[in-house]
């Protein structure tokens, strides 16, 4: 029976040992002091307790070097853990540059993914095993949070805004996912699985099952949203140059600047009016409503992807179809 129970997760991430160590060096502490506190108190209260005709005891007036003892050695050992504790957060929430992204919308009850290259999934995510992922992650509806307790990795997710987390892999396999955060009725069945899979195994699955890139996704729905009326990058453009904006200062009509991020990039789809770059005015309708998440995922990795030059013409701009040639009428046969 004791065979069949997990009592530790596994070490699935590189950052699940990490955050092991720490753990067992908090529980060794907290046990020991507990340990220490309790053998004492029960050492005194026998030692010292009192014995009938005993007299009452000599006033004590305390020892300053005992009491700066106790103060900073726990003073020190807690330290010490903020340190060590602070160096795994910020290393486990502040990905490789080199990390593939893949967007996640939680929705209830699901987890949608979309993969840079187009494959979609739902409440499964398919990755390669030694490679980093980062994860963007926003909500259609209510909080969720993103749980994998292999890789020992814990996010909100939140409507309205993305946060990210990141993971790498160490060894291939099927790993539970959870919702943490209670969602609604069906809370306990907002759960999934991450697949970790060989270098080789991962692209003849991606090759197999992608449908084309997300940015080619986007370059659809910025076409289908007609966006490309006003963001036409030349002399009849009514809205800002959106070609090689991603990352880059953003002057605004109020004196700020801010940086083209993937946050900047929604907010100014689903609220344009926030922030107005400097020289434009404020005609861009709002597409709250309109757009869901995964569009506005495809149009933010479109825009990522989008160089100078590639944005996409005008319809008025593409020449008139070609005249269609007259009809000779049929022979007279007499």
């Amino acid at each position: 029976m004791f065979a069949d129970i997990i009592w530790f997760p596994r070490d699935g991430s590189t950052t699940a040992h990490r955050v092991d160590e720490l753990l067992y060096f908090l529980l060794v502490v907290c046990g020991a002091v507990g340990l220490l506190v309790a053998v004492l108190v029960i050492y005194f209260s026998i030692r010292y307790r009192r014995r009938p005709g005993d007299r009452p005891p000599a006033a004590m007036h305390g020892s300053t070097p005992l009491e700066l003892f106790w103060t900073l050695t726990p003073l020190v050992i807690f330290m010490f853990i903020f340190v060590w504790g602070a160096t795994i957060y910020f290393d486990a929430y502040r990905a490789p540059d080199d990390a593939q992204v893949v967007y996640v919308v939680g929705k209830q009850w699901m987890w949608k993914f979309q993969h840079p290259e187009g494959q979609r999934e739902i409440n499964e995510l398919h990755v390669p095993v030694g490679r980093p992922c980062k994860l963007l992650l926003t909500s259609e509806d209510v909080i969720h949070s993103f749980f994998v307790p292999d890789f020992r990795i814990h996010m909100d997710v939140l409507p309205g805004r993305y946060t990210s987390v990141w993971f790498q892999p160490t060894q291939a396999g099927t790993y539970h996912l959870f919702c943490s955060q209670y969602c609604g009725t069906n809370h306990s069945s907002m759960i999934g699985t991450i697949v970790v899979m060989d270098a080789a195994e991962y692209q003849d699955w991606l090759h197999l099952h992608a449908e084309g890139s997300l940015a080619l996704q986007g370059r659809k729905t910025f076409l289908k949203y007609r966006c490309v009326s006003c963001h036409s990058a030349d002399h009849d453009a009514r809205a800002p140059v959106l070609e090689e904006l991603y990352l880059q200062p953003v002057r605004l009509r109020d004196g700020r600047t801010v940086v083209a991020d993937d946050d900047y990039l929604r907010e100014s789809i689903l609220h344009p009016g926030a922030k107005i770059v400097v020289g434009w005015e404020d005609i861009m309708p709002t597409y709250k409503g309109q757009v869901s998440e995964e569009e506005i995922n495809e149009l933010i990795a479109f825009i990522k992807a989008l160089k100078k030059g590639e944005t996409p013409r005008r319809v008025e701009q593409f020449p008139p179809p070609a005249g269609t040639p007259p009809i000779t009428p049929p022979e007279d046969k007499r």
